[in-house]
């Protein structure tokens, strides 16, 4: 049976202590091969776990929005690969830069992967979005994706975005058995409402994105006038990468409150708008305010000061990756070295195979993917990673952290 879920509201009190010791637990465990409540028997094995099903939370399903230009087919196919596990769901997105082969030639190679083919949980979108680098098409593109998974996906509970240049830093089955844990309440974003510079870099200014109106990529266009700040509701700004769960989509998208659609009209003339919606929509309604952690969950390096894009990772950033405990970086360049020692060191990843987990049960012959045979898609073994990213949680959800974090 699915637990409850728990809502966060003005006159409720989350026992963060009892939250806290739960997720502890987790390192008693990490090392063993756990089957889930509602776990269908194994097709080809049986996995002997050391944890009675009955003390086991229920493991979540993730959505991806993964997204591409141009000559971003391959990166996308390997991200994918390094992403996969049966329980998600993934929308791949090629915007209207890349040429319609590519996107041909990637949803014909989903099509006919027989792992792929067999969960049906992969989806290419056909119709390609134009997007205007800092504009609000990639906050529109983002909207679509969510519509997409809330209409054709039965049931999943966060969003996490993704771009072509981005790459896990742990398998699948770690973050799943450290996201088990957590109530399906909690929003990942990076926010502030100290938006400094941004006043009058993005707040004041107008622009227009064209990719609204044509078809032909360009840069975004400033209008002359200037606006003040809005007296209705308050900014907040942070990072565009972001962990969202499906009630927060589903208000966001379905819209039976006005906020949602009003912050659309006022966002679609800023700049660099998915740096800035989600994060006042959460902030400025009552349900959501206080669901929020203040984290992307990306390890991102910038110069100093910071320039409009941030560094390449190499391996010299391996380290400092890894003691960040977060589940992603960005960015990395096309086939840079770094993505073969985390396939290798992090991730256990052949080339064109993908990450294996608890469902991978095949042989582990050299040039076999073991995932081409599976068992259970409710059985997660947790690697070292989990550990990091446990850390990293316990931070993030102390008493000195959570609630003094939130919306401020």
């Amino acid at each position: 049976m699915r637990k409850s879920r728990i809502r966060f509201t003005r006159s409720q009190k989350w026992s963060i202590p009892i939250l806290l010791l739960s997720i502890f637990l987790l390192a008693l465990v990490s090392a063993l091969i756990f089957t889930h409540p509602n776990a269908q028997k194994p097709t080809t094995s049986n996995h002997n776990g050391g944890v009675a099903e009955s003390e086991l939370p229920e493991l979540p399903r993730l959505a991806y929005l993964i997204s591409g230009s141009r000559a971003d087919g391959a990166r996308l196919k390997r991200l994918l690969q390094a992403l996969y596990h049966p329980r998600n769901y993934y929308v791949l997105n090629l915007d209207l830069e890349a040429p319609d082969g590519e996107r041909v030639e990637l949803g014909k190679w989903v099509r006919l992967d027989p792992v792929m083919r067999e969960f049906r949980n992969v989806m290419v979108i056909g119709k390609a979005d134009l997007i205007t680098h800092r504009g609000p098409t990639a906050l529109a593109s983002m909207l679509r994706a969510a519509a997409i998974l809330l209409k054709k996906a039965k049931r999943w509970d966060w969003l996490i975005n993704l771009s072509a240049s981005d790459y896990p830093l742990m398998p699948q089955d770690d973050i799943l058995h450290i996201f088990s844990y957590l109530p399906r309440d909690l929003n990942f974003l990076e926010h502030t409402s100290n938006i400094g510079s941004k006043e009058y870099h993005r707040a004041r200014p107008i622009i227009i994105d064209p990719g609204l109106y044509h078809s032909k990529k360009s840069g975004v266009f400033w209008a002359k006038e200037t606006r003040s700040l809005p007296a209705s509701f308050m900014l907040f700004m942070g990072s565009e990468w972001v962990v969202l769960t499906r009630p927060f989509l589903e208000f966001c998208i379905w819209g039976w409150d006005s906020l949602p659609r009003t912050l659309l009209m006022y966002f679609t003339n800023v700049l660099s708008s998915p740096e800035g919606y989600f994060h006042t929509v959460v902030c400025n309604h009552k349900d959501y305010q206080n669901t929020t952690v203040n984290h992307d969950l990306h390890y991102i390096k910038w110069d100093n000061p910071p320039k409009q894009d941030p560094m390449n990772l190499t391996t010299k950033d391996f380290n400092d990756m890894l003691l960040s405990g977060v589940p992603f970086a960005r960015t990395f360049a096309m086939d840079d070295p770094v993505l073969d020692r985390i396939d290798q060191e992090l991730l256990g990843r052949s080339d064109g195979q993908f990450t294996p987990g608890a469902w991978c049960v095949g042989r582990h012959d050299i040039g076999k993917d073991p995932c081409i045979v599976y068992g259970s898609l409710d059985a997660v073994k947790p690697s070292a990673s989990s550990t990091r990213l446990e850390k990293l949680v316990l931070k993030l959800l102390d008493s000195e952290n959570f609630r003094p974090r939130q919306c401020k």
